[in-house]
């Protein structure tokens, strides 16, 4: 009898820790995840980078072929299906000097500026 109530109070668990996962899932999934990215700065962002906390390595370069002019913005996607909010975020300027900003929480942000 113990066995059974042991074993239907850990499936009942299981099933709860799988809704809840699930729903933090879906919430987590509702952030817009785009990101204005100002270049409030006289010299051009080149390169810009964007990893979820955690992540060992940058990712790639978001920019690609295109750049942030000096003075100028762009809209970024920040989205990269995980689901994560948290980013560090790295900037290149074609002075050769490199910005890092650390745990950057895009699903509350809408702007952010680099300012000289």
């Amino acid at each position: 009898m113990k066995t059974t109530r042991l074993a239907c109070a850990l499936v009942t668990l299981a099933v709860l820790v799988g809704v809840a996962t699930k729903i933090d899932r879906a919430a987590a999934d509702q952030y817009d995840r785009r990101v204005e990215i100002e270049n409030n700065t006289s010299y051009t962002i080149v390169r810009f980078y964007a990893s979820s906390v955690g992540q060992s390595s940058w990712q790639e370069d978001i920019l690609g072929q295109s750049v942030i002019p000096p003075y100028s913005s762009v809209v970024i996607n920040i989205d990269d299906g995980t689901g994560y909010c948290l980013y560090d975020f790295r900037a290149e300027f074609d002075d050769g000097e490199a910005v890092e900003d650390r745990r950057v929480n895009v699903c509350e942000l809408g702007v952010f500026s680099y300012d000289e």
